[in-house]
C-alpha cells in the first residue's frame, strides 16, 4: 500500500484508480457472456429452403384448400330444420312458435280477449267503494285473467282441435292453420262488438265495402271490438257508482244537518258502503253480470 500511495502520488488518486479498474473488469465480464458472444461464424452454412415450397407468396397470405375450408364452414355452420309440408314441424319451428307467443301473450290477452272489459269493471268497483290499494292490482289482474279464460274457453278449444293439433300433427299446413284459427276468435270479436264501432271504422277505410263479416279484415274488427269492450265497461261501471253516490250523499247531507262540518264524510261512508256491498254479494254479482254479458 505504501508503494501504491507513492507511484500515484496520494490515496484519492490511488481510490481512482481502484475504481477504474472494477468498472474495466465489470463490463469485460459482461461481455464475454452476452449474447452478441454467440453469433454464427461466417463458416457455418446458411440454412436453406426445402425444395416444394415457394420463395414467396404472391398474394401475400397463404392459399387455402377450397375442399378443406368448405368443410369446416359446414362444420361451424348453424342450421335450422324447418321440416317439408305433410310432416311434423321440427323442434326448432315449435321453440320459435312458443317463444313467440309467450312474446305476444300480454298483447294478444288485452287485444282479442275479454280481458279489458272485466279489469275495468273490477277497477271501477273499487274505486266507488273508495278503497285504492284493496283488493291490490295483482288480484284484480288476477281475477280478471282467469274469468277471461273462463270466458274463452269454448272458442279456444276449437282454435285448439281445429287448428293448432292438426298442425302439429303435421296434416295441414302453417298458412291453412292460421286461417283456421282465426275464424273462431273472428265470430267472438264479432259477436262482443257494437255496430256503431264497427260501422264507423269501415266508414274510415278507402277500401271497397265488405259483403260480409268474414270478409272485414282483423285490422278493422280488433280495433272495433276494444272500443266497444271499453264502452261496455264504463256503463257498467256508472251502474255500480250509483248506489255508493246515493250512500255518500245521504252520509254528507246528515253530517251537515248535525254540524260536523269538520268530518270527511267518506270516514263515516266508506263502513256503509262496505256493508252494503258483503250484504248483497257484490263480487259475485257482479262477476255473474260480466259472465252473462259474454255467454
Amino acid at each position: 500500500m505504501p508503494q501504491l500511495i507513492s507511484a500515484t502520488g496520494s490515496p484519492a488518486k490511488a481510490v481512482l484508480v481502484g475504481l477504474l479498474a472494477s468498472f474495466v473488469l465489470t463490463v469485460g465480464s459482461f461481455a464475454l457472456i452476452s449474447p452478441a458472444a454467440a453469433q454464427l461464424q461466417p463458416d457455418e452454412p446458411v440454412p436453406t429452403i426445402p425444395e416444394g415450397i415457394p420463395d414467396e407468396i404472391p398474394s401475400g397470405r397463404a392459399q387455402a384448400d377450397p375442399t378443406s375450408q368448405d368443410d369446416e364452414d359446414d362444420g361451424n355452420r348453424v342450421t335450422i330444420d324447418i321440416g317439408t309440408p305433410g310432416e311434423e314441424p321440427s323442434d326448432s319451428v315449435l321453440l320459435i312458435i312458443g317463444l313467440s307467443i309467450i312474446s305476444l301473450a300480454p298483447s294478444l290477452v288485452i287485444l282479442l280477449s275479454s280481458f279489458t272489459r272485466i279489469v275495468v269493471v273490477l277497477s271501477l268497483t273499487r274505486n266507488a267503494l273508495g278503497l285504492q290499494g284493496v283488493p291490490p292490482n295483482q288480484v284484480i289482474v288476477g281475477l280478471a285473467l282467469f274469468l277471461s279464460l273462463f270466458v274463452m274457453g269454448p272458442t279456444l278449444q276449437s282454435v285448439n282441435d281445429d287448428a293448432l293439433q292438426p298442425y302439429l300433427d303435421g296434416t295441414i299446413e302453417q298458412g291453412e292453420a292460421y286461417d283456421i284459427a282465426v275464424e273462431p276468435m273472428r265470430e267472438f270479436m264479432l259477436d262482443n262488438t257494437r255496430g256503431t264501432e264497427l260501422e264507423m271504422l269501415i266508414e274510415q277505410r278507402a277500401d271497397a265495402r265488405p259483403e260480409t263479416p268474414a270478409d272485414i279484415p282483423l285490422t278493422t274488427v280488433i280495433p272495433a271490438f276494444i272500443l266497444s269492450e271499453l264502452k261496455t265497461a264504463f256503463l257498467m261501471g256508472f251502474v255500480i257508482f250509483i248506489p255508493f253516490l246515493i250512500i255518500d250523499v245521504v252520509v254528507a247531507s246528515v253530517l251537515m244537518s248535525l254540524g260536523m262540518m269538520m268530518l270527511p264524510p267518506v270516514f263515516v261512508s266508506l263502513p256503509f258502503k262496505l256493508l252494503l256491498f258483503v250484504l248483497v254479494g257484490g263480487w259475485s254479482l257482479i262477476v255473474e253480470t260480466l259472465l252473462a254479458t259474454y255467454i
